[in-house]
């Protein structure tokens, strides 16, 4: 069977503190795309504007952050009438703040770590170890995990800095494990072992040694749990295409939801691609499917 779309655009880079990961997201779908037969033009995004050639018929947004998973391109692709991959306008903007998103799943069910929001440090109430997090930040950015006093005013700090706000929430130990989804098929689990204490910036991108574990070691009722409350998570956000929803594992056996992610990452070490591959998905194979699945 023939592809839907003929000529495509990829965007890529965009204004976000993440802009280089999706430098290499774009480069590594765009590449993808054409090993599947697709005519792709490549488009860096510098600026909070789009211009594509003509004949171009449809979009892979492998955008990420601000600008990219938080629904403003997608409302200009939808205003354009450009068919793009992945989820809407609005259920970008509700799964891309983290404060929505814990609302949201909470009023479905799913299971969240207690948490709250705040704009001054010393009005927490949660007790140590916690995690503090930008609201509307990806890839870990300004993410940090406080186990006492002396740690949480400069990470408070550094959370608040790039909305004036933090998410704090209490830190759950145990195992941090993803599950992916693409048009309604649920992936594999991927466990995530980073070499540090803490999956960060660093750990998902720069030092190399964090390793991955596809399919993770987990009880089948384990697996199907957590696979059963990614696709739960998926739909009560109004999500499409694809994405990526993340967990903690607590000694317990009790997974916590921690986010999903609209526009996962196609880098080398992405997780997507690598549950994909466990499922006898190939890179290029999914970036067709995805693909496909463009709409308005």
């Amino acid at each position: 069977m023939g592809n839907k779309f003929r000529r495509v655009a990829v965007l890529m880079g965009g204004i976000s503190s993440e802009r280089e990961i999706s430098l290499r997201s774009g480069k590594a779908v765009a590449q993808g795309l054409r090993d599947g037969g697709y005519d792709v033009e490549e488009i860096d995004i510098v600026e909070k504007t789009l211009t594509v050639s003509d004949g171009i018929e449809a979009v892979f947004v492998a955008l990420h952050g601000q600008f990219g998973e938080d629904g403003e391109i997608q409302r200009l692709l939808a205003d354009m009438e450009l068919p793009f991959t992945g989820s809407g306008a609005e259920s970008s903007r509700i799964s891309f703040d983290k404060v929505l998103t814990r609302e949201r799943l909470k009023q479905n069910g799913i299971p969240v770590a207690d948490g709250e929001l705040l704009k001054c440090a010393y009005l927490r109430s949660l007790d140590f170890p916690i995690v503090v997090k930008p609201p509307r930040e990806g890839s870990s950015v300004g993410c940090h995990v406080v186990m006492n006093e002396a740690e949480w005013g400069a990470a408070f700090c550094d959370a608040a800095q790039y909305s004036g706000d933090a998410l704090v929430e209490k830190y759950i130990p145990g195992r941090e494990l993803t599950v992916g989804v693409v048009n309604g098929q649920v992936l594999p689990v991927v466990e995530i072992r980073p070499k540090a204490e803490w999956y960060d910036f660093k750990a998902k991108y720069v030092s190399g040694d964090t390793e991955y574990i596809v399919p993770a070691e987990l009880a089948p009722e384990i697996e199907a749990e957590l696979q059963s409350i990614a696709l739960r998570t998926f739909e009560c956000l109004g999500a499409e295409g694809f994405g990526r929803v993340d967990f903690r594992l607590s000694p317990e056996n009790k997974p916590y939801v921690l986010e999903l992610n609209a526009i996962p990452g196609f880098t080398a070490t992405s997780l997507l691609p690598k549950a994909a591959q466990a499922a006898g998905i190939g890179f290029s194979e999914l970036c067709c499917r995805i693909m496909e699945t463009a709409h308005l």
